[in-house]
């Protein structure tokens, strides 16, 4: 794995809907910026190699560092894969969309469901919005929530933008009622 950079973003909320939050929300997104272990060879067929190289290392630098980031337990997470405009989204899914890359997150948040995802290609600076559910059960709606995230210095053409979020809680002020009410 080549890093360029790592990005920490911390968000807290502490008034929703003109109300006070009790306990700020947080929420933690950490995102390396990678050379695509791709990058330059054209299709390849089988990108077996290039996710041996680099799934795990990047999940293993991650995952510590997002949950150090949000400052107590995780109760909500998700993922993305930013492409640049070189790559395929196929390169950035085929590094996040592996147990070798999401079991390292999993571990460390004590966590079972699947890993909520984004991916897209863009330049550098594009917008892109990680999608978080429960950690344990994705099903919860109060923790169905998305943070918006933009790295105005990358993706570059040849790399990829990998990044994990974690929250503290559900959204603030949530309010809906549980799904069992629907069924």
């Amino acid at each position: 794995m080549n890093l360029r950079k790592i990005v920490t973003i911390v968000e807290e909320t502490h008034t929703e809907g003109g109300r006070p939050v009790e306990t700020a929300a947080r929420v933690a997104v950490v995102a390396a910026v990678i050379q695509n272990p791709w990058d330059g060879q054209g299709f390849v067929e089988d990108l077996t190699a290039g996710i041996d190289a680099a799934a795990s290392d990047v999940g293993a630098l991650l995952a510590p560092r997002v949950i150090e980031a949000l400052g107590g337990p995780v109760e909500a997470y998700g993922k993305a894969a930013i492409v640049g405009l070189a790559g395929e989204i196929e390169h950035g899914s085929a590094l996040i969309h592996t147990l070798k890359f999401g079991d390292h997150f999993r571990r460390a948040a004590e966590a079972t469901t699947l890993l909520p995802a984004v991916e897209k290609r863009g330049p550098a600076g594009v917008v892109f919005d990680i999608p978080l559910k429960h950690k344990t059960d994705a099903t919860v709606r109060s923790h169905h929530q998305s943070i918006e995230v933009r790295l105005a210095d990358a993706p570059h053409p040849g790399e990829i933008v990998i990044a994990l979020a974690a929250a503290s809680q559900g959204r603030p002020q949530q309010r809906l009622a549980p799904l069992s009410t629907e069924q």
